[in-house]
């Protein structure tokens, strides 16, 4: 009996998974305990991370503060799945699908490996981010709600509230731009925890 072929990789572009990283990140930073508080860690930060992560990865130290935010952020949404009795159906924004996700993580290590810094290769990111360097003292960082929240309303997303999260009603865009923008216009209105806005995957 012969073996069913094995399916071909669909192959996000580029610009497509950079759309995604700079969401993902910027997400991942707005969490963070000292901005939104929706995660408990303080990585993207002069006296949070960069203190630890300059001295063990002095060359990729930027990168390294982005990746490990967005690694608590991940985390995060996952255990609020979890919550439910269906947690692999739905779609959010650190949760797409095994091969979105897989290569969003091959982009990402790309870029670490470019030599080029986080706001050059993710311009979304400069509207919003002063990464530190360590040259000073300071941790001049400042958040600017109003601003992120105009970033997250792009587009627009109608969503039902539910105990585990926002979902949001109607079929997934297939593009996964457009599937972006809508996740990331559910987080709005901002509340005091991450609100989850999901998708319910298709069958």
């Amino acid at each position: 009996m012969a073996s069913e072929p094995l399916r071909a990789r669909v192959r996000v572009p580029d610009g497509d998974l950079d759309a995604l990283l700079a969401a993902q990140c910027l997400v991942a930073w707005a969490g963070e305990t000292a901005r939104l508080g929706w995660w408990r860690c303080d990585l993207v930060s002069r006296f949070g991370g960069f203190d630890l992560f300059s001295r063990l990865t002095p060359h990729t130290t930027p990168w390294v503060l982005l990746q490990a935010a967005r690694e608590t952020a991940r985390r995060h949404d996952a255990e609020r799945r979890a919550q439910s009795g269906d947690a692999d159906t739905k779609l959010t924004l650190f949760h797409l699908g095994f091969e979105r996700d897989e290569q969003a993580d091959e982009r990402l290590q790309h870029h670490k490996r470019g030599g080029k810094s986080p706001t050059t290769a993710l311009p979304t990111l400069r509207d919003f981010i002063r990464l530190p360097t360590g040259e000073d003292d300071s941790d001049d960082d400042p958040f600017d709600r109003e601003a992120f929240e105009r970033f997250l309303r792009l587009d627009t997303a109608k969503h039902v509230i539910e105990p585990v999260g926002r979902r949001l009603t109607g079929t997934p865009p297939a593009e996964l731009p457009e599937l972006v923008r809508q996740l990331l216009a559910a987080l709005v209105p901002l509340s005091g925890e991450y609100p989850l806005p999901y998708y319910r995957r298709r069958p």
